[in-house]
């Protein structure tokens, strides 16, 4: 395994997702990635997953301060006492005293950002939380959680691969020296049908899919965070460290995006919103975060 370095923090540069995973057979899937080597895992308390993890690294032979967990706040949750609820009952639920990085899912402008990252501060001067960070931040609105006093964001969460342009957000966040976490790194499986990255993979003996990771986890800031169920592919993704992408091969792979359907919903409809009026936007995220589980388990897809 390759580390990322961010703020004297040193984080395994490859991590796993756990969107949709659940239930026994998600604890299984879990355990395996454990055993494989895997010891970064995001979650959410959104997909109501983070019960099966902590058990999956409780009964694995990893010790807790080997594995990085990181969890996120949702919309609902981000008032002052809200946030110290969701906290203890994330605690509660992954079987541990202390979350690694906790991340705001999704921006929500009904509440302002001083009032989260001040109940989360103190979260971190308790323990509980180590690291404080925000998901789905545009460039604009990473601005703004920079810009709140007494705040240190550590890392933002969102959708990148390589038909994914995130080239103005990682800029600032290598400037800023905060973590990028690419979501869906692999375009929900596009990868493998594009032409350009198989015919890069093989001269490496390599699928479009590790081409993808390593072109990500070459870049500086960059953490990747792949889902995979079965073993093969978990290990697949893992090994691909053993070569090195070219600046010409990076900058072809840069080339490639929009070139491909995108599913990133969730990222188009944020990037959307921003630009309507405040009480429109505060009106349609009150709708999301406080309407039925239905709407927003398809709202919160993919990560």
């Amino acid at each position: 395994m390759r580390y990322v370095n961010v703020r004297s923090e040193e984080l395994p540069v490859l991590g796993f997702g756990t969107w949709k995973i659940k239930g026994p057979s998600g604890k299984r899937i879990l355990k395996c990635a454990l055993d494989v080597g895997y010891r970064l895992f995001d979650t959410a308390q959104i997909y109501g997953n983070e019960d099966i993890l902590g058990e999956a690294v409780r009964e694995s032979n990893v010790r807790r301060e080997e594995v990085f967990l990181v969890t996120k706040l949702w919309g609902s949750n981000l008032h002052y006492h809200k946030v110290k609820e969701a906290v203890r009952s994330s605690l509660k639920n992954l079987k541990t005293t202390y979350v690694d990085l906790l991340l705001i899912h999704y921006p929500n402008s009904n509440v302002p950002l001083y009032e989260t990252f001040h109940a989360m501060q103190e979260l971190k001067e308790s323990g509980s939380i180590n690291l404080i960070g925000v998901s789905n931040f545009t460039l604009s609105l990473l601005k703004q959680a920079e810009g709140v006093r007494n705040t240190h964001i550590f890392a933002n969460q969102v959708p990148y691969h390589p038909f994914l342009p995130q080239e103005r957000l990682l800029d600032y966040c290598q400037q800023q020296n905060i973590l990028l976490m690419a979501y869906s790194p692999l375009a929900h499986g596009k990868v493998n049908g594009n032409r350009m990255l198989r015919e890069i993979g093989k001269k490496y003996g390599k699928s479009p899919a590790q081409v993808s990771l390593r072109w990500l986890t070459q870049q500086e800031n960059v953490l990747a965070i792949p889902k995979a169920s079965a073993k093969a592919h978990q290990v697949e993704n893992l090994e691909i460290f053993d070569f090195q992408l070219t600046e010409k091969e990076r900058q072809i792979i840069a080339s490639l995006a929009g070139s491909a359907p995108l599913n990133d919903v969730t990222w188009k409809v944020i990037s959307s919103v921003q630009s309507l009026p405040k009480v429109v936007r505060q009106l349609i995220e009150r709708i999301f975060f406080t309407g039925s589980s239905s709407l927003s388990t398809v709202w919160t897809a993919p990560e």
